[in-house]
């Protein structure tokens, strides 16, 4: 699982606004993945969202690597601001709701590609050995 998206989000007091490379998060494609992004917003009600801006810079990777990087930056963004501008209670139950649904949402999946070795066409698969 190599996944080599980067999102970058930023949160600022607002009136609820969720952009991702300066497009709105509801006409991010494709469609299916795009509720996997919405799941933080799901989990956590818009009235949590109402009160702050966050603009999402997301490059690298494929479609469904940014998807997974862009809601994993929405989750981390709010907890980040409740901790630092609201309280430390609201950040709690925030992170409990989150990683109780998905740990992802909080922590990042650590498995990388590895890299192929001499002597077989892998990671770890050999070259075919013949006796005769």
């Amino acid at each position: 699982m190599a996944t080599t998206a980067v999102a970058v989000a930023h949160c600022k007091r607002g009136r609820g606004l969720i952009k991702v490379n300066g497009v709105p998060i509801e006409l991010v494609k494709p469609e299916i993945l795009c509720l996997k992004a919405f799941e933080p917003i799901l989990l956590l009600g818009r009235q949590r969202f109402a009160g702050v801006d966050i603009r999402i810079r997301v490059r690298g990777g494929g479609k469904t690597s940014q998807i997974y990087a862009i809601r994993q930056s929405i989750a981390k963004a709010l907890v980040a601001f409740h901790q630092k501008y609201v309280d430390e209670q609201s950040k709690k139950e925030i992170k409990d709701i989150l990683v109780r649904y998905d740990r992802t949402l909080l922590v990042a999946d650590p498995r990388r590609c590895e890299p192929k070795k001499f002597g077989g066409r892998g990671a770890r698969a050999r070259f075919q050995k013949s006796y005769r």
